[in-house]
């Protein structure tokens, strides 16, 4: 196959996702005012759980300016961690030893809470369980990571360090140590997401596209939502997971916005056996992930920059494209690979690699979901734990992790 061949093949700029199936998910244009007692502003993945969970007990409407599922949620890789950005010893000196200790529990929970929903809701994701490879890298080295690990084991994570030796016998790695975990996942971000939204829709919510929110306004009765319709929406409660395309009038936490870039191979079936069950990320910055999907395809990303925009620039899509091949080849040199796809969003960043969920300030009946560095599925799950416990008149044990 000749290089201009390749090249006309590459999908560029379009996620392995969107090419799933299954991503139907019914939804209607808004015709005439409505009335609800929770009102979900965004219908990706963060949407989803929470009109999953809140459709249960109350009447929903998703509204979204997009279709359902054109947002982040495309630009995900899906690997399904309970690990933070910040290692569990980094945290703790950012948050104390107590908080940052339930941070990592509650995590923990959150994968366990996700693959239970998907069992029980049979949704078709290929959601797997995974082990993770966290590798020493320029970030953290080998003798932190085996500080990381005995940290994680004291309350109860299985974590277990990997020196040279071990981790070149058992991985083919070359690196000077690592941290090998149980508990993570995999699986198709986009499937889960119109899951989800299909089994809300199942229980009477309702999904609204194209609804662009221009404002809302809260009164101590409820929320008002303007739209670009010019009919109106009124809720008993608003949850924004919009990402970070807020309406006019609402206050946004400080997470900042960053580009990050991704990359599918062809599938393939001589791959190394422990790549199927395990997710590998490094502890470098910028830092590489991987893993592999059930047709063989190597999934990886990273190279991410503090720029909001940079992800949309084409260019910058085939430079980053190319330093992640690079990375790969050095990291797997034994491993053969054609790149297939090739993409590129923007995810939130904090200080701490903890989410911002909770109240919206100065606003009533109102709560926003974002801020959620590289686990935005994991914390999308832990966001509707939280939110519909508050919205049923209770405190979640956890919610000061997330809303300072």
């Amino acid at each position: 196959m000749t290089g201009a061949t390749r090249k006309r093949d590459l999908r560029t700029g379009r996620s392995l996702w969107a090419d799933s199936h299954g991503l139907g998910v019914p939804t209607r244009p808004l015709t005439q005012a409505i009335s609800v007692d929770v009102a979900i502003v965004g219908a990706g993945i963060s949407g989803a759980f929470m009109a999953h969970e809140l459709s249960k007990d109350h009447s929903v409407a998703v509204l979204d300016r997009r279709p359902p599922l054109s947002g982040s949620t495309m630009a995900s890789t899906a690997l399904l961690q309970w690990e933070i950005d910040l290692p569990l010893t980094a945290l703790s000196d950012r948050i104390g030893l107590a908080k940052a200790r339930r941070a990592y529990l509650r995590s923990y929970r959150a994968v366990e809470d996700l693959r239970r929903i998907v069992a029980e809701e049979r949704i078709a994701c290929g959601l797997r369980p995974k082990s993770s490879l966290y590798l020493a890298g320029d970030a953290y080295g080998s003798r932190a990571l085996e500080a990381e690990a005995h940290a994680r084991a004291q309350i109860g994570l299985d974590s277990r360090y990997l020196g040279k030796a071990e981790l070149r016998d058992r991985f083919g790695l070359d690196r000077t140590g690592a941290i090998l975990s149980t508990g993570s996942a995999a699986g198709d971000p986009a499937r889960l997401a119109a899951g989800l939204l299909r089994r809300a829709h199942a229980r009477g919510g309702r999904i609204w596209s194209p609804v662009e929110v221009t404002q809302a306004i809260s009164d101590p009765d409820g929320v008002t939502l303007l739209t670009d319709t010019g009919l109106a929406v009124r809720a008993k409660h608003v949850v924004f997971c919009c990402g970070y395309e807020f309406p006019k009038g609402v206050p946004t936490s400080g997470a900042s916005v960053v580009s990050t870039w991704a990359m599918a191979s062809k599938p393939a079936r001589r791959r190394p056996d422990w790549l199927a069950d395990t997710l590998v990320w490094e502890a470098s910055d910028p830092y590489l992930y991987l893993r592999m999907d059930r047709e063989g395809r190597i999934i990886a990303g990273g190279e991410d920059e503090a720029d909001a925009t940079a992800h949309e620039d084409s260019k910058k899509l085939e430079r980053k494209s190319a330093i992640l091949t690079a990375k790969l080849r050095r990291l797997l040199p034994d491993v053969d690979f054609t790149i297939d796809y090739i993409w590129a969003g923007a995810f939130g960043s904090s200080a701490t690699g903890l989410p911002s969920i909770g109240p919206v300030e100065g606003m009533d009946h109102t709560w926003a979901v974002m801020g959620f560095g590289g686990n935005g599925i994991t914390y999308s799950a832990i966001a509707a734990e939280i939110v519909s416990t508050e919205v049923r008149g209770k405190q979640d044990p956890d919610s000061d992790l997330y809303n300072g």
